[in-house]
């Protein structure tokens, strides 16, 4: 156990820390890996794919790795940071991991943040997607993706496709707010119009009032960004209140018809216009190999955050095999920087100077095939990195 882990829990934590050294050192050759996800609580659905993802990586690969056994712990943090760092502390602490993997929200990567950083260990965030997150610790690696990533080319499109004036309707919170501005500074630069720009609480199920006033502005599209769920609310209610007949586009960022959910949703969602950097119908071998085994194993479709969990373990296991199996984490943490792969998502890297992924963006557009509505891809911008983090 370094002076680090002994350090980092002052106090009534620092005998656990030192108390976990010779388990840690007797399990040597033992990669432990600790995986914090929402396993119950309204984020359900996330921890369930982070969990899936990770395991049939697991599966594919071998529990083996570097000459190693690969042990993969899982905790519930319900959703809530001060668990998220409550398990990440007792992990580090008592079961002596080497990794700290998926955190599901924004606040809970950041509240382990300082925890990864004082500890040195690698902490893949495999869902938050607000930008600052990677800015919070060096040892902070992302397989997912940030919104601008994916709003940025999305007001791209849509301005060289005719699109000249927008309102935006995004979710009240730090992911909804990034998606706003990822989208709506670009739209302003390239010469376009934000007309309004309208805020709905995180909550909220009700997008009568806010959907009046976007049409009251008379824009040419409506730009929306909700949490993964509320999509179909949101689109049920524009074709009820006659959006659609008015001649307004919707434009999304994907996760509002995300793929595990688009099979519930019925036809008020055909020829939406989305943008992200994965479909269940993205072409590609390794595309249809990945959802022909998530659904043989979940008994559903994979969506993003499966897909940044699978292309997780895919980064540790590849750093470990660049380390030798070494475990420290300032070597791991070298090792990811630069990796490249290609993923079910298509070609995949991490940024060796923001840590960040360097992915295509897909600009998809609702459509039936075989009965079954999907994402399907019509346009890409290849190797999009965080345009928060492009140096001018």
């Amino acid at each position: 156990m370094s002076l680090n882990r002994r350090s980092l829990l002052a106090g009534a934590s620092l005998s656990m820390v030192s108390a976990a050294a010779p388990r840690a050192f007797a399990q040597a050759d033992t990669i432990k890996i600790g995986l914090i996800a929402p396993m119950t609580g309204p984020f359900t659905s996330t921890g369930r794919m982070l969990d899936a993802g990770t395991r049939l990586y697991m599966r594919q690969k071998g529990e083996t790795v570097a000459g190693k056994r690969v042990q993969l712990i899982l905790r519930d943090d319900t959703g809530v940071a001060d668990v998220t760092r409550r398990i990440a502390q007792e992990m580090v602490a008592n079961d002596g991991v080497h990794v700290l993997a998926g955190f599901g929200l924004t606040p809970l990567a950041l509240a382990v943040a300082p925890l990864a950083t004082q500890a040195k260990v690698p902490q893949i965030v495999m869902m938050s997607a607000t930008s600052v997150v990677t800015e919070r610790s060096p040892f902070i690696i992302r397989t997912a993706f940030t919104q601008a990533q994916t709003t940025v080319p999305l007001a791209e499109w849509a301005y060289a496709n005719g699109v000249r004036k927008v309102v935006s309707l995004v979710a009240d919170y730090a992911p909804g707010i990034d998606a706003e501005a990822g989208f709506n500074n670009r739209f302003k630069a390239l010469g376009g119009e934000i007309a309004q720009t309208i805020r709905a609480p995180l909550a909220n199920r009700d997008f009568a009032p806010f959907l009046q006033r976007a049409a009251d502005a008379k824009p040419g599209a409506l730009f929306v960004f909700v949490p993964t769920g509320l999509g179909a609310a949101l689109m049920k209610q524009f074709v009820e209140r006659g959006l659609d007949k008015a001649g307004i586009r919707v434009l999304g960022e994907g996760s509002v018809t995300e793929d595990d959910i688009i099979t519930q949703m019925d036809d008020s969602v055909l020829g939406m216009v989305t943008s992200h950097h994965y479909s269940a119908a993205h072409p590609g071998p390794e595309n249809e190999a990945f959802c022909k085994a998530f659904r043989a194993e979940a008994g559903t479709r994979p969506n993003h955050i499966a897909v940044h969990a699978y292309d997780g373990m895919h980064l540790i296991y590849e750093a470990l095999k660049k380390t030798g199996g070494a475990t420290g984490g300032e070597a791991l943490v070298e090792a990811m920087k630069g990796l490249s792969w290609q993923s079910p998502r298509g070609p995949l890297s991490i940024d060796p100077e923001t840590r960040e992924p360097i992915q295509n963006i897909y600009i998809r557009r609702v459509e039936r095939v075989n009965g079954e509505l999907f994402n399907v891809e019509f346009a890409t911008v290849p190797n999009v990195k965080d345009p928060a983090k492009v140096k001018a």
